[in-house]
């Protein structure tokens, strides 16, 4: 049986945001201010009760941030928001009604008089024989938290591993896409694996705590390969330069212009004909809107249904999209040879690129469309042109340029840690208690067990490859 949750009234509509990442955050946080002592439901709907700060989920991984510091309680952060736990599954455009799973598996629907679509991204998959077996992502706190204890694990049993082969294999970890979550990703674990690899050197010395190695030493390897001629194609070329010179001068063996041709067990094949031993294969090729976008049955572009500038979907004025899943014409970047005057789904202007900044600003925009659809402000256009873009190196080193002026070094460092301070919505004192305890203390990697490899799927959206957590579903074990 399907419970549905019906609107309350004319009198009192019913507001339905679907997702919490960036602009479904935004979303829900400005209407609740506007909105403020009016009545209204705002209703927002998630799998989980936090809204998640992407940007520094690398340092998760890494060991630099607790989990809990880059998670925000959504019921804390939005009093005056309704939180509904449950995976939005199909939107009913004409019957105005949401269907979605709670965290019980029982199927519910919400109706609705306004609705935000704002359910994000997945994991991009391209068609590479033995990725979706072998590869992770790195998409949500799940993965962070599975990379961390089996970067942990792996460095821990090369240490002790007879095998000059296996050793080899375990102490290589390989990274595929050189765009941000890639290279903070390469950056930090490569940090980590150096830390973790001098801990266990000690430890299995002659007079150690362990017993004496048997064989030679074998650093930690680190691969970043991409199909792009450079790190951070999406970028100015000044940045790409910074984080390429930092990754190469601590070791980090970046390959452009090559890909994965095929994951085995045992390591990868390169499109080059190279074949790399390996346990570890992270895969950050870039993001595709989730699924959900297209079952709409209404006209995309590159997987993101098509809206106004306005945020509206044509032909439902009542629904809205933003962020990584909408399509949303960049209003400062009109196209050569148009005159930017359509309006009508982003024909005449570029897309506005999916990162967190524009999500987040969308979110803003949807909001007051929204309420102003409801009598309250006056509703407008988004435009917004880039502040700039900061990425953290690890350590002291990152490569920034706010308001277009390239930094990087120790001052680039500060500024992007200063840039991710001012833009969460919460945690900002034990985030910097964190980074000032890593700086004095080193650093705690112990493997938790938290999270298994079966439980972190690299297509979460495939129901050939869904797990259940606590069951596996495949008899044979688990590459770890």
């Amino acid at each position: 049986m399907v419970h549905t949750e019906k609107s309350s009234g004319a009198s009192v509509p019913r507001i339905v945001i679907v997702g919490a990442g960036f602009a479904g955050f935004r979303t829900a946080r400005t209407l609740s201010r506007v909105l403020a002592g009016q009545r209204a439901d705002i209703v927002l709907l998630n799998p989980t009760d936090y809204f998640l700060y992407l940007p520094l989920l690398p340092q998760v991984a890494a060991g630099i941030l607790e989990p809990r510091r880059v998670t925000v309680s959504l019921t804390h952060a939005l009093p005056r928001v309704r939180l509904v736990l449950g995976e939005a599954g199909a939107i009913d455009l004409i019957g105005r009604r949401v269907d979605y799973t709670d965290p019980e598996g029982r199927h519910r629907n919400l109706t609705y008089d306004r609705l935000v679509i704002a359910v994000g991204s997945v994991n991009k998959l391209l068609p590479v024989p033995g990725v979706a077996e072998y590869a992770h992502g790195f998409r949500g706190m799940p993965e962070a938290l599975y990379l961390r204890d089996h970067i942990t694990r792996q460095t821990e049993l090369a240490a002790v591993a007879e095998d000059d082969r296996e050793r080899e294999a375990r102490s290589t970890f390989v990274v595929v896409g050189a765009g941000y979550t890639g290279t903070e990703v390469a950056a930090q674990g490569q940090l980590l694996t150096d830390a973790l690899h001098a801990r266990t050197t000690r430890a299995n010395q002659p007079g150690g705590h362990g017993q004496a190695r048997r064989s030679p030493e074998v650093r930690p390897r680190w691969l970043l390969l991409d199909v792009a001629p450079r790190v951070l194609p999406e970028l100015d070329r000044r940045l790409s330069d910074t984080a390429d010179r930092v990754l190469r001068g601590r070791g980090v063996e970046v390959r452009t212009g090559t890909s994965v041709k095929e994951a085995t067990a045992a390591g990868v094949w390169l499109d080059d004909g190279a074949f790399v031993p390996t346990r570890t294969l992270v895969w950050c090729v870039g993001v595709r809107p989730d699924p959900l976008v297209e079952a709409l049955g209404l006209p995309v572009e590159r997987g993101r249904v098509r809206v106004t500038p306005r945020l509206n979907l044509p032909g439902h004025p009542e629904v809205f999209a933003c962020g990584d899943a909408a399509a949303v014409p960049d209003l400062t970047r009109p196209l050569p040879g148009h005159g930017g005057t359509d309006g009508h789904g982003g024909t005449d202007f570029a897309l506005t690129p999916m990162t967190a900044q524009h999500a987040s600003r969308q979110g803003d925009v949807a909001a007051r469309n929204v309420a102003a659809s409801l009598g309250h402000g006056q509703a407008g256009p988004y435009r917004h042109h880039d502040l700039g873009f900061a990425v953290d190196l690890g350590g002291v080193q990152a490569a920034a340029n706010p308001l277009g002026v390239p930094l990087s070094g120790p001052l680039a460092g500060a500024v992007t840690r200063g840039y991710h301070l001012a833009a969460m919505p919460g945690n900002r004192v034990r985030v910097a208690a964190d980074w000032l305890l890593d700086a004095v203390l080193p650093r705690q990697a112990v493997q938790l067990g938290l999270v298994r490899s079966w439980s972190v799927p690299l297509d979460s959206t495939s129901p050939e490859l869904a797990r259940v957590p606590g069951s596996p579903q495949r008899s044979e074990p688990t590459k770890e």
